[in-house]
């Protein structure tokens, strides 16, 4: 499984209906509005490595008021739920 964080600038006019578009593209798990430099974060989780370009540059990036995008592919995955629900099992 490949996961990615997708930083998001978007044209004023977009930030209204942005976060919904994100988050329905096949591939993005959660969809996030931000301050700071960025306007929304995307975290991407796909099955393939492969699925990376085509999700990022052929959907995410030709949504209607993307200025521009930046791609953080995450080498590890660390989560508190994960590992809660890891030695969960069997209480």
């Amino acid at each position: 499984m490949t996961h990615a964080i997708v930083l998001i600038q978007a044209e004023r006019t977009a930030l209204a209906t942005l976060g919904g578009a994100l988050a329905d593209i096949d591939g993005v798990a959660e969809a996030y509005s931000v301050t700071g430099d960025w306007d929304f974060v995307a975290i991407l989780r796909l099955r393939e490595h492969d699925e990376l370009a085509e999700v990022v540059t052929g959907r995410l990036s030709q949504l209607e008021g993307i200025v521009r995008t930046r791609t953080l592919v995450a080498f590890e995955v660390y989560s508190r739920h994960d590992l809660e629900a890891l030695f969960s099992v069997g209480q």
